[in-house]
């Protein structure tokens, strides 16, 4: 299988602290990855370098088949390459409706003549119901955002991001909040999604984490300590003493 990140020697120091420590690892193609660590294990830090938000000290972050540099674009540019990221808080337009703020998402033009002229087509509408259906909503389109439950919100977040037809999606705590039955369909569809695209799950959730039943990279005071299957990293005596406890 193919690399489609791969973060080399990646080192990131706030007033002195060091949040991220020689950090490397790499995802491949189509692959469902978590993530998981204590607070301040440097997981945000990891989605903030990734997406261009912030520039590391030293290091390498390279993507795709061209090893292309992701520290030499911008946050667009690297939404442009491929990379979405969603956030624990939804950041939804809560007055349209699921319809609209997929429709909004869609990746297109927008320049201000595109916008200016633009119309509704077949092939929109049957995108938007294509989205809507593989992030469970396909009965709420006509819904209010805003009227959503909380998991209901995440999903269309999830959906937003999968309008910019991205190969990386960065997922930030997808399993907060939510209930029983929305966190059994999210873990099937982000199952799903990693069939299309490579799915890298932020959580400190370990049954959300255990049902997700892919390889786990294990983060501490900005460095991978071990990585492998849950079953794996759970033994690990580092991981135990650091974040799971005795």
């Amino acid at each position: 299988m193919s690399t489609l990140l791969e973060v080399n020697g990646i080192n990131v120091s706030f007033d002195g602290f060091k949040a991220i420590n020689n950090l490397s690892f790499t995802i491949a193609n189509k692959e469902l990855r978590a993530i998981i660590g204590p607070n301040g294990a440097g997981k945000t830090t990891f989605m903030d370098i990734v997406t261009g938000k912030t520039r590391p000290d030293s290091g390498t972050v390279l993507w795709g088949d061209r090893n292309i540099s992701l520290l030499r674009m911008n946050e667009a540019q690297i939404v442009e390459l491929g990379i979405s990221r969603k956030f624990q808080k939804p950041t939804l337009i809560e007055s349209q409706s699921v319809f609209e703020n997929l429709l909004l998402s869609l990746k297109k033009p927008r320049n201000p003549f595109s916008s200016l002229f633009y119309k509704l087509s077949s092939q929109d509408k049957t995108e938007i119901e294509f989205i809507a259906n593989e992030v469970n909503l396909n009965n709420e389109l006509n819904c209010l955002a805003g009227q959503l439950s909380h998991g209901q919100k995440q999903w269309l977040e999830i959906g937003i991001l999968l309008a910019q037809k991205p190969n990386l999606l960065l997922i930030d705590e997808p399993a907060a909040g939510m209930t029983a039955p929305e966190r059994k369909k999210t873990v099937s569809l982000l199952k799903n999604l990693s069939n299309n695209q490579s799915v890298i799950v932020v959580e400190h959730d370990m049954e959300f984490i255990k049902s997700l039943d892919c390889r786990v990279t294990v983060l501490h005071e900005g460095s991978v300590i071990t990585e492998g299957s849950l079953d794996y990293v759970s033994k690990n005596e580092k991981v135990i003493d650091v974040y799971l406890g005795r």
